[in-house]
């Protein structure tokens, strides 16, 4: 008897009080979405229970409903609160499009459109050059290749992109600041690439052309 008296208890306190009910709904780790866009895709519902609110539900409206989240942890915050704490997606590359520039992440993913150009994030320039590799791939997979490229640039390098032109597969060029250009071949072993170029930057980092595609034997040329 006591036991049920209890477990009454307890269910009237978590679902048929006013006490334990979702009041606030608290947003942290966004950057470039406001609290209230998190707030208003997220559908949380307000005045209901706070122990039958689905955070999965509440996570996968985010997640469809907001490119820019990458990904969202939903908790409980007894005794009357929500949290949605987000991951937004960092933009690796653009692709300008019509005047307007295409978010990409280091998935390949577009995730957003913006009329300005993110400083410091390369643009992305596919110019297929109709070899069986572009028709094998697409223009699709190309893209990924390049943004695979993109994601592995040492942050100094990085910082001194301007392009990433992609031809084919296996022909990825990275342009830099100062007329300076990396032969970097395709998306294929870019964290060895990237380690090899960092090298070949402090022996001859005077030099125009810098060749990676192969990073077990690069070169350098030009100064």
């Amino acid at each position: 008897m006591t036991a049920a008296l209890l477990g009454a208890g307890v269910w009237w306190a978590l679902y048929g009080s006013g006490w334990l009910r979702v009041t606030r709904v608290d947003v942290s780790g966004n950057t470039v979405l406001t609290p209230d866009e998190v707030r208003e895709a997220a559908e949380v519902p307000l005045g209901a229970p706070l122990a039958s609110v689905d955070t999965d539900a509440i996570a996968e409206r985010l997640r469809n409903r907001l490119q820019r989240i990458e990904a969202v942890d939903v908790e409980r915050s007894w005794p009357r609160g929500i949290g949605l704490k987000v991951t937004e997606r960092q933009p690796k590359a653009l692709l300008e499009k019509g005047g307007k520039f295409i978010e990409i992440d280091g998935n390949g993913v577009r995730f957003a459109t913006v009329d300005q150009p993110v400083q410091g994030v390369p643009r992305l320039v596919v110019e297929p050059d109709g070899s069986p590799s572009h028709r094998r791939f697409g223009t699709e997979q190309l893209e990924r290749e390049a943004v695979r490229v993109a994601a592995a640039l040492p942050a100094p390098v990085r910082g001194d992109t301007r392009a990433i032109r992609v031809r084919s597969y296996d022909s990825i060029t990275v342009e830099l600041t100062g007329n300076r250009t990396i032969i970097w071949g395709s998306g294929e072993r870019s964290d060895a690439k990237a380690r090899t170029l960092t090298a070949l930057l402090k022996a001859a980092g005077g030099a125009k052309r810098y060749n990676v595609s192969a990073p077990a034997a690069p070169a350098v040329s030009g100064s």
